[in-house]
């Protein structure tokens, strides 16, 4: 009989926070869901008001905030620029369901991303590991101060 390894606190994954600030209810719990199944803790916001609300109480435990670009009273990059005040490389990533060409450009040197709606879970959950796998968490973890 061999004796399987067992993962020590330190080896297991970290999990990864997401501030989901999305207006829309029904997506903002289906994405919540799809999030958390696939290892994600996720502190959902109605709006922007919200989601600084959330951002100041949470910051330090957010690796990402992935916002609705069109949101009541703010745009998503505007609740970008909010919350860079407190966090500049705060990583970024904008949702919209509308074509414009001034919303699905990405600027990985300024930790902005871009995922056209509607998304599936697939495409969801990849950009999200691609967008939090190219930040080593050390500089996460300094995101927060």
């Amino acid at each position: 009989m061999t004796l399987q390894p067992t993962l020590q606190t330190s080896d297991r994954p970290r999990r990864r926070t997401i501030l989901l600030v999305e207006d829309e209810p029904f997506v903002r719990d289906a994405t919540a869901s799809i999030l958390e199944r696939a290892g994600f803790v996720v502190l959902p916001a109605q709006d922007a008001c919200e989601a600084i609300r959330i951002y100041e109480q949470c910051q330090h435990r957010i690796h990402l905030v992935m916002t609705d670009m069109v949101l009541p009273g703010r745009t998503g990059q505007q609740l970008g620029q909010d919350l860079r005040q407190h966090t500049p490389e705060l990583l970024l990533l904008l949702t919209s369901g509308y074509s414009n060409p001034e919303y699905d450009t990405e600027y990985p040197e300024q930790n902005t991303y871009f995922l056209a709606k509607p998304y599936s879970r697939r495409s969801l959950v990849e950009k999200i590991e691609k967008i939090l796998n190219a930040t080593p968490l050390t500089q996460v973890a300094t995101q927060a101060g």
